[in-house]
């Protein structure tokens, strides 16, 4: 992030990370380049306030991350991975063992975690979590997970201009264990194609409701796609409140 990203296209975390020396200690900063007809109107205003919080933790770029916090802790060594917990946010999930870890503040959101191989810029998973309204109390409030899916896709896709912009493609969508799962595809012209998998939800902390935004992301065409994809699958489907 400390380059520019295309606001309109790039999905959260897209780069890596960076390291420094000093007195032997290794300090580590993360680069990671989201009536009946008042109610149908409400109710697409609603949808539509959801949207362009998921758009924006897509799309936008986040600053540099510094290593996460001791609070947030990893845990539970199993098969090549291990649970962090952010006991804080109330939330785990798994990622690769030897993954490393960034967090920080970002314009717009509560947080962002992000999980990132030591030297693939193209491969990562992020949290991002954000404060909602309180009339927004979960996500069926919004839709069926389909046309959710579809409409944030759209939302994504440009490849319909002239000149074309970023072609997005819906791959799948399905609701399960409280949060909406999205596979989809981004590819900017004459750039390889990212494949993005999403797991969506919504909890309440005490004070206000929250939106987490749990995206991983490969490149399709990558020689180690096989080895990431499973990975970043694995990752995001773990994910689970606490």
């Amino acid at each position: 992030m400390a380059a520019a990203v295309n606001s309109a296209t790039a999905p959260l975390c897209r780069g890596l990370s960076s390291s420094s020396s000093s007195g032997g200690a290794r300090t580590r900063r993360a680069t990671v380049r989201c009536g009946a007809g008042d109610a149908r109107v409400e109710g697409l205003r609603r949808r539509e306030a959801l949207l362009s919080v998921l758009l924006s933790t897509t799309a936008a770029s986040a600053p540099a991350l510094a290593p996460a916090a001791a609070a947030a802790a990893p845990a539970e060594l199993q098969e090549g991975f291990r649970t962090y917990e952010d006991e804080a946010n109330k939330y785990s999930i798994a990622i690769p063992q030897d993954w490393l870890v960034g967090a920080g503040d970002v314009s717009g959101f509560k947080s962002v975690t992000a999980f990132y191989p030591d030297q693939v810029a193209e491969s990562n998973v992020s949290v991002a979590i954000t404060g909602i309204g309180p009339d927004f109390t979960s996500l069926k409030s919004f839709g069926d997970v389909d046309a959710f899916a579809e409409s944030l896709v759209n939302g994504l896709d440009r490849s319909w201009k002239r000149p074309p912009g970023v072609a997005a493609k819906l791959i799948d969508s399905r609701a399960s264990n409280g949060l909406y799962y999205i596979e989809y595809t981004l590819q900017n012209p004459g750039e390889r194609r990212r494949h993005i998998v999403s797991a969506i939800g919504m909890a309440f902390n005490g004070w206000y409701n929250r939106l987490y935004t749990v995206t991983g992301q490969y490149i399709d065409d990558a020689a180690d796609v096989d080895k990431f994809r499973a990975q970043i699958e694995k990752s995001v489907k773990s994910f689970r409140f606490t």
